[in-house]
């Protein structure tokens, strides 16, 4: 690789590519991104000048960088339609739409300011998995790029066409909506569809600012969900919805102000959809809460429930497999697969579904969220692990746990009953209390969740043993939240 190209190989992510800028990667760097890009989608759709789909975020980078994939792609033979500033889900939306042969949109989702990223795809609805991520980062890494003659031209107005699309799924229910988008591209967005669907919609930093001047854009950041909860308790809401950067994933606080984890917004709104749905499929990430296996509505509704890998990549891959209806993760990605999307994740559309469930019923967000049966959990934790040795302490936590599992040694007096390794660990007890490590897959760390439908107790004793796991490694550090 010429010299002039910076370009760290592990930003080539499990199913993104993510570094920081200027100092992992330049725009040398990004332009060879964009031909690698380029060359896999001529050799993946057969075509000479394939057509892609190109966005961007509101950080103060991003169009720099756009113009530098935009170069690469266009040198490979690649006809470029540049949608301007978007949200990943307006540019997968793009991809139907215009009926294009792939995307590429610029982001580094909810990542801190500094970052920057390519989200990518070439099978409408699907982004690149692990496999495509290791084609890429060969192509690129070795330079062996196709040669051709591109172009590219700006697609006006294309936001207008996003939003109307997801304004037809009006409410008939006046609900009142804290719209919170941590300053970040959302903002631009969520706002505006929510009120053209029927919310009552006040708005909390959602003017652009890509410094991030209160809070990363992240629906899983205590600090976003805490001042959501307070403007929802200010105004008198009826629900709190907080966007991430790039507007694929959205994270909900009810009437009385108190976060409600994704998984158990997916939860609801599985039941919701399962009455007028019978024997639909729901798949769901490996850091969700047990409840899904046991739900009585589920059951009578003859639903099924797979824990699949953790990852909007594998989640939609599966979705689309498995041909379910919609897919959940811990984290705040939903996918829903026709009649009611088009199986990529899109926070706002699951906001919208959010609402229609509100619609349904003659009940508060509080009411029906406590017809489900009680759990503990934790939020989603990242104590630091190199990149290098994440997936090595992860195997090591996997031996450790199935020793202890035949062993039959009680862990706060009950042994493990189950193990699943599809992901990660997620090691499981009678009581229906369960742990999780696995690697991050866009970061240098691991990632730790616990629930327990016991007690707060028996939930801190699981992510104590946990940690303590973890500490004796040696190779984790400092946790980014922590219980």
């Amino acid at each position: 690789m010429k010299d002039s190209i910076k370009i760290d190989p592990f930003g080539f992510r499990e199913y993104d590519a993510r570094w920081l800028y200027p100092n992992n990667i330049n725009l040398e760097g990004i332009q060879a991104l964009g031909k690698g890009f380029g060359t896999q989608i001529i050799n993946h759709t057969k075509k000479n000048n394939p057509r892609i789909v190109v966005g961007h975020d509101y950080r103060s980078y991003s169009e720099e960088i756009k113009l530098a994939l935009k170069k690469g792609l266009i040198s490979t033979g690649c006809f470029v339609e540049d949608i301007g500033l978007s949200l990943s889900p307006m540019v997968y939306f793009a991809q139907f739409d215009l009926k294009s042969d792939a995307v590429a949109m610029i982001t580094a989702s909810h990542n801190e300011n500094g970052w920057t990223g390519v989200k990518m795809g070439i099978k409408k609805g699907l982004t690149h998995g692990p496999e495509e991520m290791q084609e890429l980062k060969e192509i690129t890494l070795n330079e062996k790029f196709i040669k051709g003659k591109g172009s590219e031209k700006k697609i006006n107005n294309f936001q207008k066409n996003y939003k109307d699309n997801l304004i037809n799924n009006k409410i008939n229910k006046k609900i009142k909506a804290v719209v919170a988008c941590g300053n970040g591209t959302a903002g631009i967005f969520a706002p505006d569809i929510l009120r053209g669907i029927g919310c009552d919609v006040i708005e909390l930093d959602c003017n652009l600012d890509y410094t991030f001047p209160k809070y990363n854009p992240n629906p899983e950041d205590l600090k976003m969900l805490h001042a959501i909860a307070k403007e929802v308790k200010d105004n008198n809401a009826d629900i709190g919805f907080g966007f991430d950067g790039d507007g694929d994933r959205v994270g909900v606080i009810d009437n009385h102000g108190n976060e409600i984890f994704s998984d158990k917004i997916g939860l609801l709104i599985a039941r919701n959809l399962s009455s007028n749905h019978k024997g639909s499929k729901f798949i769901v990430d490996v850091k969700s809460t047990g409840l899904y296996k046991k739900d009585k509505m589920l059951l009578e509704n003859n639903c099924k429930t797979i824990y699949w890998k953790t990852g909007h990549s594998h989640i939609k891959r599966k979705v689309n497999s498995e041909k379910a209806l919609a897919g959940f993760e811990k984290s705040g990605h939903f996918f829903f697969n026709e009649p009611l999307g088009y199986g990529y994740d899109d926070g706002i559309n699951s906001a919208i579904q959010i609402c229609h469930l509100l619609n349904n019923q003659n009940k508060k967000m509080s009411e029906i969220i406590n017809e489900l049966p009680n759990t503990y959990q934790t939020p989603t934790m990242a104590p630091y692990c190199k990149d290098v040795e994440k997936y090595k302490v992860v195997d090591e936590m996997i031996e450790e746990l199935k020793k202890i599992k035949s062993n039959k040694i009680k862990i706060d007096e009950q042994e493990i009953v189950e193990i699943l390794t599809v992901n990660g660990i997620r090691f499981s007890f009678k009581d229906g209390s369960w742990g999780l490590i696995r690697a991050s897959s866009n970061k240098p760390s691991l990632v730790v969740v616990v629930e327990s439908p016991s007690s707060d107790e028996r939930k801190k004793a699981i992510f104590d043993f946990i940690d303590n796991l973890l500490q004796k490694s040696g190779k984790v550090g400092e946790y980014d939240q922590k219980i």
